[in-house]
């Protein structure tokens, strides 16, 4: 269901660990990644990640701030919208 959908954008300075950190903190909200890209562009490191939060315990809320958090320990930006607010966004 497209409610359960949830995009999560990570963007900053390249270094060792990004994927590993958001994957982890992912896994410990029991949310699944269903699909994932990554590039950099001159050290600059962006991931696009969609992923499906059904079948976590927690809220959007408690997900979204968790992702937050990691991004501030990180030095990252991430941002963390649902599916279908996006969607409707790029649909103007």
């Amino acid at each position: 269901m497209a409610a359960d959908k949830i995009i999560v954008t990570v963007s900053g300075v390249d270094k060792v660990g990004i994927v590993a950190k958001v994957a982890n903190i992912l896994a410990e909200y029991q949310v699944n990644i269903e699909d994932i890209k990554q590039t950099l562009m001159q050290g600059h490191f962006v991931m696009f990640m969609l992923c499906n939060i059904e079948n976590s315990k927690y809220s959007f809320k408690e997900i979204k701030d968790a992702l937050i958090h990691t991004g501030e320990e990180l030095g990252m930006e991430i941002w963390v919208q649902k599916k279908e607010i996006f969607d409707n966004m790029h649909n103007v």
